[in-house]
């Protein structure tokens, strides 16, 4: 994980690409299904892009077919943080990285999706970075 944050928007234009700021630091969505982790199984640790910190597991990664990585669950109660979002005339609520406050993407309830939280946290890839699980020792 980065210890050395960038403080100003000038600091961060620097370190992330042009896609990668216009969605972590501006709360933009890239088009669904166009993300790195729609369909991925891998096994591992999803972290923010922008600073390192330790977001969700594969385990807990589900497939919504909604075009975006969702997840039912947050690695821990305290990775991430919510934001009442009325950008586009509803109300939705809003997931960022509680550590560099980037954007991450949405979380929804009561969709019937059957998961044990019965919650979907909608994630943009781009937001993401996959650390692959170490292989098991027995191969």
């Amino acid at each position: 994980m980065d210890d050395n944050l960038p403080t100003t928007e000038a600091e961060w234009k620097v370190r992330l690409s042009p896609a990668e700021y216009r969605v972590l630091r501006q709360a933009g969505t890239e088009a669904a299904w166009t993300g790195e982790y729609v369909d991925t199984r891998t096994r591992g640790v999803y972290r923010c892009r922008a600073c390192g910190a330790d977001l969700f597991t594969s385990d807990t990664k589900f497939d919504s077919h909604c075009g975006w990585p969702s997840f039912y669950t947050p690695l821990a109660g305290d990775r991430v943080r919510y934001i009442e979002d009325t950008s586009l005339g509803m109300t939705r609520v809003e997931v960022r990285c509680a550590r560099c406050d980037s954007h991450l993407g949405h979380v929804f309830s009561g969709e019937g999706y059957g998961t044990p939280t019965d919650q979907r946290y909608c994630i943009n890839s781009i937001s993401l970075t996959l650390e692959p699980a170490a292989p098991d020792a027995a191969g």
